[in-house]
């Protein structure tokens, strides 16, 4: 007779024995997400109550404990990508800056162009939001090694703040989606809802500043207004690139999106 094995001899994990059904893969979700003892949830947590633990952890070799940082991001944005979805199926109005672009093109030469071009860029943005915040986390991590450079405390080296910043944008884009389709549902404004939640992911880079450096307050809300201004420039580069590169891609070669 067989030998019945309960644990991979590769990996140590425990072969499960009973036939998928619904039930049991209900369980097993909740096991591994909802479960208060689980990686994901106390990574989640912890990120609000203790980060440096989190991201120390990890950029000190223990990585058992807490989801890894590249699961994490990829966790952040497959939610991101589930709001996405939920605001385009229920919220689409939301969503509709016709109105908005109307009223800023009634002093230009070609308003209709102009409310189209907008119009173009906006689907462009929507779009790929996904890419451009793998595309923009290297850049903010540079940032945040600036200003630590620029104020001569540092203990981090570059890579070691990519995994800062990759934690900080997945906490970050989790708890914005999550209650941004929670608040939508209360009857608040979509555009002013990104605006608080975006004015309070600088005040939690700053709590992130202060717990990982032991920073006082002082120091930590200068260097997070210098993240600010440098994080500001970036942006209106980027802003500058992204319009330029659509322009040309839906003028130029007459590219749709």
């Amino acid at each position: 007779m067989p030998q019945q094995i309960n644990f991979c001899n590769g990996c140590g994990a425990k072969v499960i024995k009973n036939r998928l059904t619904m039930r049991n893969l209900f369980e097993d979700f909740a096991y591994r997400y909802l479960n208060y003892d689980n990686q994901f949830l106390r990574t989640f947590l912890n990120l609000f109550t203790k980060p440096e633990k989190v991201i120390g952890s990890y950029i000190n070799g223990t990585r058992k404990k807490y989801v890894n940082v590249i699961s994490y991001f990829t966790i952040a944005l497959t939610i991101f990508g589930l709001q996405l979805f939920i605001m385009n199926l229920f919220f689409k109005d939301a969503l509709d800056m016709s109105s908005f672009n109307k009223q800023m093109s009634l002093n230009m030469k070609d308003p209709e162009d102009f409310v189209k071009t907008q119009a173009e860029i906006q689907s462009v943005i929507s779009n790929y939001q996904s890419l451009i915040y793998v595309i923009t986390t290297p850049i903010t991590a540079f940032i945040t090694w600036l200003v630590f450079y620029i104020t001569n405390k540092r203990t981090y080296n570059y890579t070691e703040h990519i995994v800062v910043n990759l934690y900080y944008s997945a906490q970050v884009i989790i708890i914005t989606a999550l209650s941004t389709l929670l608040l939508m549902v209360c009857g608040l404004n979509f555009f002013t809802i990104s605006f608080i939640f975006s004015f309070l992911s600088f005040v939690y880079l700053g709590y992130i500043f202060k717990r990982m450096y032991g920073l006082t307050l002082g120091d930590t809300i200068v260097k997070t207004l210098l993240f600010i201004v440098l994080y500001g420039l970036m942006a209106i580069t980027l802003v500058i690139i992204g319009v330029v590169f659509a322009l040309v891609l839906t003028k130029g070669f007459g590219i749709k999106f």
